[in-house]
C-alpha cells in the first residue's frame, strides 16, 4: 500500500516538472523587436524610450517620431508618427517609408508613395489635414504653420 502512495506521488512530481520544463521561455515584447528591427535598418534611427505603449525614437531628419503598440481594447495594430518641418525634405521622405515598410511589412516603393501623395496634398484646396488609404494603410497627414506630420496605421482585422 505505501509503496502504490509513493509511486503515485512521484508521477504527479515528476508530471509537472516536467509541464514547468515544456514552458515556453519569457519572450520580449513583439514592439520592442520592431523597435530594434528599425535601429538596424535606419542608418542613425535610435530608440530612446518606452512609455506605456508607445516607443519614442530620434532620428536627425524628424523632430518626433514614435512607434505606437496596440493596448488592449484598440482598434489599430501599431502606428507610425513622424514631424517634420513643414516642407518635408526627402530624407524626411525616405524615413517614413524605411520605418513604416519595416513595422508593417510593405514594400518600401509603396509606402515612399502613399506617404508622399498625403504630404503633399496638404495645401489650400484640401486644407491641413488630409486622411487617405493606401496599400491597407490609414495614413493622416496634418500641418501647421511650423510642422508638418504623418501618422500612419493599419487596422487590426487586415
Amino acid at each position: 500500500m505505501i509503496f502504490k502512495l509513493d509511486l503515485c506521488g512521484a508521477i504527479v512530481v515528476a508530471a509537472t516538472t516536467g509541464l514547468v520544463t515544456l514552458a515556453s521561455p519569457a519572450r520580449a515584447d513583439q514592439c520592442d523587436d520592431i523597435a530594434k528591427q528599425l535601429a538596424g535598418a535606419i542608418d542613425g534611427l535610435k530608440v530612446n524610450f518606452k512609455a506605456s505603449n508607445i516607443i519614442y525614437l530620434t532620428h536627425p531628419a524628424a523632430k518626433e517620431l514614435s512607434l505606437g503598440c496596440r493596448a488592449q481594447g484598440q482598434n489599430y495594430s501599431n502606428e507610425l508618427y513622424a514631424k517634420g518641418d513643414r516642407k518635408p525634405t526627402p530624407k524626411f521622405y525616405d524615413l517614413v517609408a524605411s520605418a513604416a515598410a519595416i513595422i508593417f511589412t510593405v514594400t518600401k516603393d509603396d509606402t515612399t508613395t502613399g506617404a508622399t501623395r498625403c504630404l503633399k496634398r496638404m495645401g489650400l484646396l484640401r486644407g491641413d489635414k488630409v486622411t487617405m488609404r493606401f496599400k491597407r494603410l490609414n495614413m493622416e497627414c496634418t500641418r501647421t504653420k511650423t510642422d508638418a506630420s504623418i501618422a500612419i496605421t493599419r487596422p487590426k482585422d487586415e
